[in-house]
């Protein structure tokens, strides 16, 4: 009777079980009172499924501990997420060991410590060995585990954003204890000193400590030999020359200044002083050749070098597109947000697979195996407007998808998941490629969630793939953006600013570096399922800045109650010094 009602209460297990998945996701609206049944933890029959690579349990606000039994019973395990959860005030039992484990994602809970036997896991030897990626952002922490280095000596990627940090623990800088980290971000924390053995970083590519309490920045930072990108926006540095250089230059320029002697306090102030009173010279000598009708030239970042990225209000458009939403999706996938991108230039050389493997990267990464969102690109000539994002019954939901004929999801789905056996018998292994790696994100659903457009076509099915209809071609220049999730608005934000982002990248690069012959359509479809396409813009020249526009895009209800807008005054508000945002 009682493994009935296990089985219940969690069909999820029973299914996973029986098909021996090797991808698990919990999430939804029923989930948090059964989460609560089961004493606030996950329930002991998850970790009996040692299959398990990927297990992501999002959006709990009941689920305050994993529970016993997790590092037993998931050996193979090499992804857990355990998103916007409440989890906390530490882990208790810690989560390791977990040997296979390479990405583990705490962010959003409550943790407020993580000390020794209610951490991550042990330190001798390592409990996560292998662990690559750690996102604890969105937290309390007020102190990192000193033996974070020892316990996951491979991190690449450590990302505190938004905990209660004022120091880091002096282990985590110490020679050789992190070789192969790469990404640091502790944005928007308490931060008040950077020790200067951060130099011991050998690998470290980026560094995010925006929005601290730092006064000084130290000069060894410049002797980390990798170094590319850097942000201190937001801190009160006692070098005002300094602080007001971290708003606007590139990180070379930043570097090459602390490596010659300025800092935040007193060594190197005299060439500081005379640097700036050189360059309060050269400002006037700019301003008086401009008026007299010269070039003038910016003194960091060359007008050829900037991406200029040109948000169009609605108010200032004509023809705006908008998102209506009906209710039914609130309880299958409830967030979107839109946005429309005009003057993509894909056609020469790769440009456009570059564009299409960016795409894919995404979703495999910011999107987390478009578990956590899912984005798709549309011709905007092709999409009629207004749009609607509705959830229908499988057997009423109609679309002619990629690359196939026109089928209802029912049939669609069924016709993967035959595709998705036949791939695992002709390879003789679990694992399966493209999008039958997605179906299981619709398992326990009713309704399917959909993008229909003003002619009543389908033109986008989330998470799977999106309509032949609005299909990029080489010939595309203007598209429209979609991001979708089940979990949060914020994540469709994140990833829409990383994608119009990584367009404003692409573009300069295809701008500044003509390539002889091009992707066929053919060869697209084949770099990915659900991406597109786009062409040339007009307005930017090889020795001018590229310019890409961005129109809002209007999510409302069916009464016309405004959802939210994208990109509103707080989105693509962390670009990189060298992009441009004109509001």
């Amino acid at each position: 009777m009682a493994a009935a009602a296990v089985s219940e209460a969690w069909p999820e297990l029973e299914l996973a079980e029986r098909e021996r998945r090797r991808e698990l996701l919990l999430t939804g609206p029923g989930l948090e009172e059964r989460v609560r049944a089961a004493g606030g933890q996950l329930p002991p029959r998850l970790f009996t499924l040692p299959l398990l690579h990927y297990l992501e349990v999002s959006g709990c606000g009941s689920l305050r501990a994993p529970g016993p039994g997790l590092a037993q019973g998931l050996p193979q395990l090499h992804s857990l997420v355990l998103r916007r959860n409440a989890l906390g005030p530490g882990l208790s039992p810690e989560l390791g060991p977990l040997p296979a484990l390479r990405v583990l994602d705490l962010s959003g809970n409550a943790l407020e410590a993580l000390p020794p036997g209610q951490g991550l896991g042990p330190a001798e030897p390592p409990g996560l060995p292998q662990l690559q990626s750690l996102n604890l952002s969105g937290n309390r922490l007020r102190e990192l585990p000193a033996d974070l280095a020892r316990c996951a000596p491979r991190l690449q990627s450590l990302n505190l954003t938004g905990n209660c940090l004022d120091s880091f623990p002096a282990e985590l800088f110490r020679p050789g204890a992190l070789p192969l980290l790469s990404e640091l971000a502790a944005a928007d924390n308490c931060l008040r000193e950077l020790s200067p053995d951060i130099a011991h970083l050998a690998s470290l590519k980026t560094l995010d400590l925006s929005n601290n309490q730092l006064s000084e920045i130290p000069a060894e930072l410049a002797d980390c030999p990798k170094l590319k990108e850097i942000n201190f926006r937001g801190n009160k540095l006692r070098d005002k020359r300094l602080e007001k250089m971290v708003s606007g230059c590139q990180t070379r320029s930043i570097l090459e200044y602390l490596r010659v002697g300025g800092r935040g306090g007193g060594k190197g102030k005299g060439r500081a002083e005379g640097s700036e009173k050189e360059d309060s010279r050269k400002k006037r000598r700019e301003r008086k050749q401009r008026r007299e009708g010269g070039d003038g030239e910016e003194q960091d970042v060359g007008d050829a070098g900037r991406l200029l990225l040109r948000v169009l209000h609605v108010s200032e458009n004509p023809a705006p597109l908008t998102v209506r939403v009906s209710p039914e999706v609130r309880d299958v996938r409830p967030y979107i947000v839109g946005a429309v991108v005009r003057g993509m230039d894909l056609q020469p050389g790769n440009a456009l697979k570059r564009f299409l493997t960016s795409q894919t990267k995404l979703h495999e990464d910011l999107c987390e195996k478009r578990t956590a969102a899912t984005l798709a690109t549309h011709e905007l000539r092709a999409v009629k407007g207004p749009l609607l994002y509705c959830a229908r019954p499988p057997q009423d939901l109609k679309i002619v998808p990629l690359g196939r004929k026109e089928a209802k999801a029912k049939e669609l789905v069924r016709q993967l998941q035959l595709e998705a056996e036949e791939q695992r018998k002709q390879k003789k292994r679990q694992s399966v490629s493209g999008l039958h790696r997605y179906l299981h994100l619709l398992d326990g659903n009713e309704n399917y969630p959909c993008l229909v457009d003003a002619d009543g076509d389908v033109i986008s099915f989330p998470p799977i793939t999106n309509s032949e209809k609005t299909k990029v071609k080489k010939t595309t220049s203007d598209l429209f953006l979609e991001v979708t999730s089940a979990t949060s608005l914020q994540i469709c934000k994140d990833v829409m600013d990383a994608l119009i982002l990584k367009m404003a990248e692409m573009n300069k690069y295809t701008l500044e570096n003509k390539e002889e012959g091009s992707l066929s359509d053919t060869e697209a479809d084949a770099v990915s399922g659900q991406l597109s396409d786009p062409r040339t813009n007009p307005s930017a020249g090889k020795d001018g800045p590229s310019l890409l526009v961005v129109e809002q895009v209007r999510v409302v209800d069916l009464e016309g109650s405004l959802k939210v807008v994208y990109p509103s005054k707080a989105d693509l508000a962390t670009a990189p010094p060298h992009v441009t945002v004109v509001r």
